[in-house]
């Protein structure tokens, strides 16, 4: 599919693609967004579908102005990762090590399992948070109604989800004194015939503002 994202004015900031490849058992999830100050989103999630989501690796890259740091991120099944922060002062620091992931870490998955639960379901899976150091969260997904949304003539219902991040006690209390608390995300997806990805809104970054992610079409140059 082709992006566009936009703050919550609708004044448009970046513009990008939403892929995906099979490679032999796996499918290679990509989205990547180009922004307009030469910022860059680049998110990659590898993963198998065999009755079940299974997440095999995770690559993020944010760099440019539109984001507090620089982040270059990695992490495999097994819960290694490694992390490279750049400071806009230019310092760098390099985190690595080990977590213990739950089978249901969606890292780059969210709009892919919004499109495979059951309508109206509520669902909670894992996401890891990368602050930059990594913390696994859980991410109940929660039906919020349904808005009709139109595609050319045509008038579509599309299913609201709210992503909710469940922070345990420890961090719930630190976010709370630090004024961190992670906001919602907002997910909409059409489940009509085959389920489609419509729009995604909420932060991309730790700490970083409300975005709008939606699909958009190609114009005819003349």
């Amino acid at each position: 599919g082709f992006l566009v994202l936009s703050d919550t004015k609708g004044t448009r900031l970046a513009s990008g693609d939403f892929l995906q490849a099979h490679k032999g058992d796996e499918v290679n999830c990509r989205l990547l967004l180009q922004f307009k100050d030469g910022s860059v989103h680049d998110e990659t999630a590898v993963f198998t579908q065999h009755k079940v989501f299974i997440l095999q690796s995770y690559h993020l890259i944010q760099k440019g102005a539109s984001f507090k740091e620089d982040m270059d991120v990695h992490m495999e099944r097994s819960g290694a990762y490694r992390v490279k922060v750049k400071l806009r002062k230019g310092e760098e620091k390099v985190l690595e090590g080990k977590l213990d992931l739950p089978q249901d870490v969606y890292n780059g998955m969210v709009p892919t399992i919004g499109k495979n639960i059951e309508k109206g379901s509520t669902e909670t899976v894992h996401i890891v948070a990368f602050t930059p150091t990594p913390r696994v969260i859980e991410l109940q997904m929660v039906p919020a109604g349904e808005e009709k949304v139109r595609i050319g003539d045509l008038s579509k219902s599309a299913s609201h989800y709210l992503l909710k991040p469940k922070l345990g006690p420890l961090l719930k209390i630190g976010a709370a004194i630090l004024g961190k608390t992670p906001p919602d995300t907002h997910l909409w997806t059409i489940f009509t015939d085959v389920p489609a990805f419509v729009k995604l809104e909420g932060p991309l970054a730790t700490e970083g503002p409300i975005w709008r992610v939606e699909l958009t079409s190609p114009v005819w140059a003349k």
